[in-house]
């Protein structure tokens, strides 16, 4: 299963999932479901997360037990 580090990410910038979901262009729904491990993001949206955290995909996404 692939597993995410978005809610650490996130809460160390002290950022809402609101505002997360805004930067993104996204639903705030969907940041949560991503944060829960329910979803797995496309490509394109993956490669944004990591820009906006100024991050290499796998430091960000990872396989579980891995990390």
């Amino acid at each position: 299963m692939i597993k995410n580090r978005l809610k650490v990410l996130r809460a160390e910038r002290n950022w809402m999932q609101a505002e997360l979901a805004g930067r993104l262009h996204f639903s705030r729904q969907a940041v949560i479901s991503i944060e829960k491990h329910k979803y797995l993001p496309s490509l394109e949206l993956t490669f944004k997360i990591a820009q906006l955290f100024g991050q290499p995909i796998e430091q960000i996404f990872y396989l579980e037990g891995t990390l």
